[in-house]
């Protein structure tokens, strides 16, 4: 009997030992797991570092771009485009002006009517139209055609107060949100379609042209004044309402940014300088690249897989269409080399852009005590159920280590434009405005503060105090009929 209980005893100590050794190797085995994710974040963390050191050889690199984009076409990385735009609105224009924005697979028409110094905007409506899809891939004359018939419509359905002195044309300012060749403040050849448009005949054709012979066959009188990117539409509209704008930049899906530049500091303009003695340029900025950015594996891959390699390295690190990207891919990295969600890779982790911006910035934005919006964008986008706190609170601080590396570039880039233009140095009751839009700017409220806050470290206190960033919305639609009227034919007529 004595050895039966012996023996038991054993067995049970045996058991006992093997739960616990068990037990040990799976801590150990998380441990090692957890220990081998924190050197993977930590790891990246340093990569993605931009002390302000650094941030000041970014700026001080986009503005050697800057000069050199100047300089010569091709001279640089930064197209900086000509924009023709040479009379920015004062606030003062009267009027009634259009404005038809094409950027995607919906444009709007949009109506604005002028009242001066004294009433500013006194109207404003828009409309909004779907492209149907067969006309992205059709001929240009349908294209066009179809633009234009809703262009009539929306202007023939007008009441009376909208209409013009007998012999007075409409006039249009068009925001086309494809690469343009532009030639006048009224012309531009299409470079190449984008965003899932394929009409092969307009390429190398004048967009302004082909919109005025469809006007022309609805038997519309109405000119096209310009000819405008949405990032000079965005300036046009910020200095309309404050007169020390000097720059503009759209932080959004894509980026961008285009300031006043003097005339004769604009090499490679070989026409007569205009009378305002300034320049819009657009500086296409998304392009830029540097050794000096702070550049991982990961955006080194996702540029390799992308659909243009080596090019819009700039805007892969700091816009929203990548940010949420860059967030997967070292978020697959963390599942396939520490096992940071189990043992298998949740096969949602491996789909390419399934993470998007707005996702991170919800997650970054989580207040709750047990971050359950982290918790439940995890479980429903990338299929991740039953995660701890600690895993959730290493995907705030990937979110924020992405996000303020973005944010902090995009701010040394304006400050390079502040250096290129002098206003980087306190001066007597100078005042400079840079007007942003984008939904980045706007709703990423975390990445919109770290780009406030690393401006005014990089300007000083003495300079910050002169330094606004102002939200300016919808620069696309309004800043495009705002150009047309600070280009108007009958200026002239108007002010005598």
């Amino acid at each position: 009997m004595r050895k039966v209980v012996i023996g038991s005893a054993v067995i049970c100590a045996a058991t006992a030992c093997a739960v616990a050794a068990f037990i040990v190797k799976h801590r150990m085995k998380k441990s090692g797991r957890w220990a081998r994710a924190e050197a993977i974040v930590n790891d990246f963390e340093e990569k993605c570092a931009t002390p302000i050191g650094k941030l000041r050889q970014v700026a001080d690199a986009m503005m050697v771009e800057m000069h050199a984009g100047l300089a010569s076409e091709g001279g640089s990385k930064l197209k900086m485009l000509i924009s023709y735009v040479d009379s920015l609105p004062k606030g003062d224009e009267k009027g009634l002006f259009y404005a038809l924005d094409l950027g995607g697979t919906n444009f709007r028409v949009i109506r604005v009517q002028l009242g001066g110094k004294e009433q500013g905007v006194i109207n404003q409506e828009a409309e909004e139209v779907s492209i149907p899809p067969h006309l992205m891939v059709g001929s240009s004359y349908e294209l066009f055609d179809f633009i234009a018939s809703e262009v009539a419509r929306f202007v023939t359905s007008e009441s009376e107060e909208y209409q013009l002195p007998a012999g007075r044309q409409r006039e249009l300012g068009f925001t086309f949100s494809f690469p343009v060749r532009q030639t006048s403040l009224a012309s531009g050849t299409l470079i190449k379609w984008t965003k899932g448009f394929s009409i092969e005949e307009t390429v190398g054709e004048d967009v302004v042209s082909e919109l005025t012979k469809a006007i022309e066959r609805q038997g519309l009188d109405l000119r096209v004044a310009a000819l405008v990117n949405d990032t000079v539409g965005t300036l046009a509209g910020g200095r309309y309402y404050d007169n020390d704008v000097i720059a503009a930049v759209i932080l959004g899906t894509g980026t961008n940014a285009a300031y006043v530049e003097r005339a004769h500091a604009i090499p490679k303009w070989h026409g007569l300088l205009p009378k305002s003695g300034e320049m819009v340029i657009n500086m296409e900025w998304g392009n830029f690249r540097s050794s000096h950015l702070p550049l991982t594996e990961y955006d080194l891959l996702l540029d390799t897989e992308s659909l243009n390699p080596g090019e819009q390295i700039f805007e892969k690190l700091i816009s929203g269409m990548y940010l949420g990207e860059i967030l997967r891919r070292v978020l697959l990295s963390l599942a396939e080399e520490a096992s940071f969600f189990g043992d298998i890779v949740p096969p949602k982790l491996m789909v390419p852009f399934i993470l998007r911006t707005p996702h991170m910035s919800s997650m970054h934005l989580d207040t709750s005590s047990d971050l359950r919006v982290v918790g439940s964008k995890l479980k429903d986008i990338l299929g991740i159920s039953n995660t701890s706190f600690k895993t959730r609170k290493m995907v705030v601080k990937l979110c924020d280590i992405i996000a303020k590396r973005g944010a902090r570039l995009s701010a040394a880039g304006i400050f390079g434009i502040l250096k290129k233009q002098g206003r980087d140095v306190a001066t007597e009751k100078q005042r400079t405005v840079v007007a942003l839009d984008g939904g980045l700017f706007e709703h990423y409220t975390t990445f919109r503060k770290s780009l406030e806050n690393t401006l005014a470290e990089m300007l000083g206190k003495d300079v910050d105090s002169s330094v606004i960033i102002k939200h300016a919305n919808d620069g696309s639609g309004i800043g495009a009929a705002l150009i047309a009227a600070a280009h108007s034919q009958y200026l002239e007529l108007d002010s005598s």
